[in-house]
């Protein structure tokens, strides 16, 4: 995807609201063998909610992040906490039963719950505010009009207080919505960094820019990890894994379990008053919205525009459709902010929350499908419950065993047919375009010394070139403009212009290669 002058009413480079507006916390990489009671690994709200919930309960933990804390999808969300997941209760009642439905709403109600009390006993200055939700239907989307009375039907069914409405206050032109009072959004980030002051006042510990490897041994109830580039070892009796991908998955191959999309945001100045509540539309393409408070304006974060991770047009394209959408709706003052996402989604789109087997003492939480605020908590309080050795109602429902459902066989099957179909398109792509040829702030996969590599001309014009094929399994990565970044359409590996791995399921950098001109 080559990358053509990027919009001059967008800002030219990435960055998230709630990383600009957050003084956010560094810490040592791990330096040395270590030993704790829990190591957690993931430093984003299920990691931090995890480690939050054990040290109160006086387990020694250590939380290790490969990255940056905040660097992954929890410091680029919407931050929305609420139990309206998208068009998702009918499925779950026609494919799991009224019951399995009702303790999906009730496991995430009592994560919502959660996070506004803890947010009040700890006095966070997080912008919680408490608002409605609407999933609505577009003017003249029959099919997405009948999802919607299906979804209406099936809220009834299991409990949720959702209400109808013909009209909302936005000037959307719609035929329908779906109202549920008392939701919230808050800053996902002023929210962790307090829980993150109970952590370290109760004596856990954290690393960043500590990766770790899939090897995992256990001796007699000690499970040892080992980081991916020193090889120090973590010793432990109990292992979390709050990291996307699990960096351990006991044989369960969760990367054919899982699909990866990317989601945008723009955070704008409106130029019409924007009268609060939570917007989600039911149909594609995908639009969310929600007001945000920043340097004395009411902002809105406007959202959307999913795709699988590697696939689709040209990314800053995506932005540019949410700028279209917004300018249209409220009009546009200025953008000092966008940023995009990575989520991952199950085959049957209920997160895996559960240990990898009942004899080991190794957790996983993934697959949140966008809704990780929730998602995210609850996993940490199932997880946190399994350690305790506490029973937890909702475990069943979130155990990745639970494949079996027709929807899930058949999106295994497409799921990786798309896979198959994405790692030989990559091998005989057609490339033309010489290392010559790209402008500054441009990437492309370019013909170069015989055969096809990733390139990127920086703005200052210094040359970055990369083998692109991912370290994973072997499919082609492409550009991803918008980013910067070169993008696995097969598992959503991404790593940055010049090979450092940025997402997994890949923990091993792209091989840079020689630059000659």
């Amino acid at each position: 995807m080559n990358r053509p002058q990027f919009p001059q009413s967008l800002p030219q480079f990435p960055q998230s609201l709630w990383r600009a507006s957050t003084e956010v916390p560094s810490f040592p990489a791990l330096a040395e063998d270590h030993s704790t009671d829990v190591a957690i690994v993931g430093g984003g709200i299920t990691g931090i909610t995890t480690a939050y919930l054990l040290t109160q309960a006086g387990y020694k933990v250590t939380l290790l992040e490969a990255g940056e804390l905040f660097a992954g999808t929890t410091g680029f969300t919407t931050a929305k906490i609420t139990v309206q997941h998208g068009l998702i209760y009918h499925d779950l009642v026609k494919d799991f039963g009224e019951e399995a439905a009702r303790l999906y709403y009730q496991s995430n109600n009592e994560a919502l719950k959660w996070m506004v009390q803890t947010a009040e006993e700890l006095k966070l200055s997080c912008g919680l505010t408490r608002e409605a939700a609407y999933l609505y239907a577009d003017e003249g989307d029959e099919q997405t009009l009948k999802q919607l009375e299906d979804e209406f039907k099936a809220y009834g069914k299991i409990g949720l207080p959702g209400e109808w409405q013909d009209h909302i206050s936005l000037p959307l032109r719609i035929d329908g919505a779906i109202k549920l009072p008392e939701q919230a959004r808050f800053h996902p980030l002023q929210y962790l960094k307090g829980l993150l002051d109970v952590i370290l006042d109760k004596g856990g510990i954290i690393y960043e820019h500590t990766m770790i490897g899939e090897q995992v041994d256990k001796d007699s109830g000690v499970l040892t990890l080992y980081t991916e580039q020193s090889k120090h070892k973590i010793s432990c009796r109990h292992a979390v894994s709050a990291s996307h991908y699990p960096f351990y998955d006991g044989g369960a191959l969760y990367f054919t379990r899982l699909h990866a999309e990317r989601s945008y945001c723009l955070a704008i100045d409106p130029e019409t008053d924007y009268e609060g509540g939570m917007y989600l539309s039911a149909g594609n393409p995908t639009r969310s919205l929600r007001a945000v408070e920043w340097n004395g304006k009411k902002l809105v974060i406007v959202g959307g525009d999913n795709h699988k991770t590697g696939q689709g047009i040209c990314t800053h394209g995506h932005y540019e459709n949410l700028e279209k959408f917004a300018g249209e709706l409220l009009g546009i003052r200025g953008i000092p902010f966008r940023w995009s996402t990575q989520d991952l989604i199950t085959l049957d789109r209920v997160p895996y929350i559960a240990k990898t087997a009942e004899d080991e003492e190794i957790y996983i939480a993934t697959g949140f499908r966008k809704w990780g605020m929730t998602n995210g908590t609850l996993a940490a309080r199932i997880i946190a419950d399994g350690i305790l050795r506490r029973s937890n109602p909702y475990t069943e429902l979130y155990d990745p065993s639970r494949f079996k459902t027709v929807p899930a066989i058949k999106t295994f099957i497409t799921q990786n047919a798309n896979v198959a179909k994405e790692l030989v398109a990559g091998k005989l792509e057609i490339v033309h375009k010489r290392t010559h040829e790209l402008e500054p702030d441009q990437g492309a996969v370019v013909f170069h010394d015989g055969k096809r590599v990733g390139a990127y001309r920086d703005p200052e014009g210094k040359l970055h070139l990369v083998d692109r094929t991912c370290t994973h399994m072997g499919c082609e990565t492409e550009w991803n403009d918008g980013e910067r970044s070169w993008d696995c359409p097969c598992h959503g590996s991404r790593f940055s212009f010049d090979g450092d791995v940025l997402e997994g399921p890949a923990t091993v950098p792209l091989t840079r290669l020689e630059v000659k001109e």
